[in-house]
């Protein structure tokens, strides 16, 4: 990809108007759009199998397929209920502001520059609470949800293309040779995740992998 690439995810004509507020471009906002839907997608799947759960201990959610790749042990620990409700259920909310936010810029929405802040903290925690989740999946649950690897794909892809909008347009203060290589080379922080991330599913779960080869 290149800085056309970005350009597709916000465009150098939303600079900040008169009025202090900026807009972004069509690709930026269906990507928030897509993401957010995803998202909401994957929840209410996970939010369904729970209430499922709950009223029947025997049943098993259609994504558990061996001891590993099991939404039912991950539904079933604590950490599946952080906040005292099942998580997914705080997902429905997050994913459809996300969804919202992405309808309104298609429309032509510009927002001031505190707005665009709130967006990227809000995805840059929900980015950590997923990461964390991910450890507890793999190293103290030890079972893998594919629904909620979903999530953690998603919301990473929004938190990362958010900031990668704020640095271009200068909402997040940055020296021009970062905002520079962030334009050009948007792509390396979602692919080196992404990579990261299945490399710490492979080697966790390796001997198990391995009997499938």
């Amino acid at each position: 990809m290149t800085t056309t690439a970005l350009d597709d995810v916000s465009t150098d004509d939303d600079r900040a108007s008169g009025a202090g507020t900026i807009g972004s471009g069509r690709g930026f906002a269906l990507l928030l759009v897509i993401t957010g839907a995803l998202g909401i997608f994957a929840a209410w799947i996970i939010t369904l199998d729970k209430f499922e759960l709950l009223k029947n201990k025997k049943f098993t959610p259609a994504c558990s397929f061996n001891p590993i790749v099991s939404c039912t042990n991950v539904m079933k620990s604590e950490q599946a209920e952080v906040f005292g409700f099942p998580n997914p259920m705080a997902g429905l909310v997050g994913f459809g502001v996300v969804i919202a936010i992405g309808m309104a810029l298609l429309a032509g929405a510009r927002f001031r520059r505190w707005y665009w802040i709130g967006l990227n903290i809000g995805t840059g925690l929900a980015a950590v609470f997923c990461m964390w989740l991910m450890s507890q999946s793999l190293y103290s649950i030890n079972s893998l949800c594919l629904w909620c690897t979903l999530t953690w794909c998603v919301t990473i892809l929004m938190f990362w293309y958010t900031t990668a909008h704020n640095l271009k347009h200068g909402i997040i203060p940055a020296p021009e040779g970062l905002r520079g290589a962030v334009v050009e080379f948007h792509w390396v922080v979602p692919v080196v995740w992404y990579g990261v991330i299945a490399v710490l599913i492979l080697t966790n779960w390796w001997s198990f992998w391995s009997t499938l080869i």
